[in-house]
């Protein structure tokens, strides 16, 4: 599964999947689901879980200003606040945009 286009289009990310689908990702969703170690912490050899503690995200933060293509296998979204530390696996991105509201 991969993405064949990647469009922002007000406050969604609109994905097609290679499978003819198409996903509408809330670009707040996509920021909450920053994969990076600096929002969802570390985990050492022995698995435990080593957390910063929580910013507070403003309005900039889930501003996109642009999405660059990260070899064939994922997406690094650049953020309002300058946050680009994000790598999107496409498996990731298409399980963050299953995610239901409540999820």
């Amino acid at each position: 599964m991969r993405p064949v286009d990647i469009q922002p289009i007000g406050e969604e990310l609109a994905v097609k999947w290679d499978d003819g689908s198409e996903s509408f990702v809330p670009l707040e969703r996509l920021r909450r689901c920053c994969p990076c170690a600096g929002c969802k912490g570390e985990v050492d050899i022995m698995g435990n879980l080593y957390k910063g503690t929580e910013k507070k995200l403003g309005p900039t933060a889930f501003k996109l200003l642009r999405v660059v293509n990260v070899g064939s296998y994922a997406i690094q979204p650049i953020w309002g606040d300058q946050h680009a530390t994000g790598l999107y696996s496409f498996e990731y991105l298409r399980h963050v945009a299953d995610l239901t509201p409540e999820s």
